[in-house]
């Protein structure tokens, strides 16, 4: 039997577990609300051209309004500063969609503390454990966050210093960016970076450090407790908008059972 046919009889016969990493996409989906002075982004919303009616007797379908960087979406390089010639998210390899992903599970210091940051030597105890990190593969970071995406408030968890999520050193960036082999950083937050990254030097390390050295990133996952430390496979296949910083994406994880 050819691998591609013994791939495809093993999803059929349960040997290898589908699972959706993306949370539904609607007009509720939580969104990034940055400070008044600065561009925002439009929620997710639908508008009807026509539901077997005089507009259209036989057919039902929609325009959609929404943003490159709302719900589950991806990072391409050129979305920061850092790498503004590079890579736009129509321009990312299609090989490099379908990577091995590991799982780094921090939901118990998330829990205790909101503002929980991934540090260097959490990565490094992980890998003593685990194995090195994987070449051209995600990290994907598990905080509990996906519980709250039914509300935008408890999803931001601001107050009036600002947002209070979970996320990655300034050291811990600039490491997983230069000195490790992954090709991306998935979350479960509203953005890679931690709420109060604004505040960091440099603000938002993981948008500056992982972006401008050409790696990616993933927002917004969920069900990565269902995912094993390692050995998950991640499809992600992002819109290939032209000139385009990120898409809505559709993120699925192959998982042998």
């Amino acid at each position: 039997m050819s691998v591609l046919r013994e791939l495809v009889e093993s999803i059929r016969t349960g040997g290898i577990e589908v699972l959706d990493l993306t949370a539904p996409l609607s007009g509720t989906t939580p969104i990034l609300l940055l400070p008044e002075q600065f561009g925002q982004t439009v929620p997710f919303a639908l508008h009807e051209i026509s539901r077997y009616d005089d507009r259209g007797p036989a057919w039902y379908w929609n325009n959609f309004t929404t943003g490159e960087h709302v719900g589950t979406h991806f990072d391409a390089p050129n979305h920061w500063v850092t790498a503004r010639d590079g890579e736009d998210i129509s321009q990312v390899a299609v090989s490099k969609l379908i990577a091995p992903a590991v799982v780094l599970d921090f939901v118990a210091e998330a829990r205790r503390d909101p503002d929980f940051l991934l540090e260097i030597d959490h990565v490094k105890q992980w890998e003593d454990e685990h194995g090195p990190l994987p070449d051209g593969g995600w990290l994907l970071y598990r905080t509990g966050w996906d519980v709250r995406a039914h509300d935008q408030a408890e999803f931001l968890n601001a107050d009036e210093t600002g947002p209070h999520t979970p996320g990655i050193s300034v050291q811990c960036a600039r490491y997983l960016a230069e000195e490790t082999p992954i090709a991306g950083l998935g979350v479960e937050t509203v953005g890679t970076d931690a709420g109060a990254a604004h505040s960091f030097d440099p603000a938002f390390p993981c948008h500056s450090f992982l972006l401008g050295a050409g790696k990616y990133g993933l927002t917004q996952l969920r069900n990565l407790d269902r995912l094993p430390p390692t050995g998950a496979v991640v499809i992600a296949g992002p819109l290939p908008i032209v000139g385009g910083s990120g898409s809505p994406t559709r993120v699925l994880a192959l998982v042998e059972r």
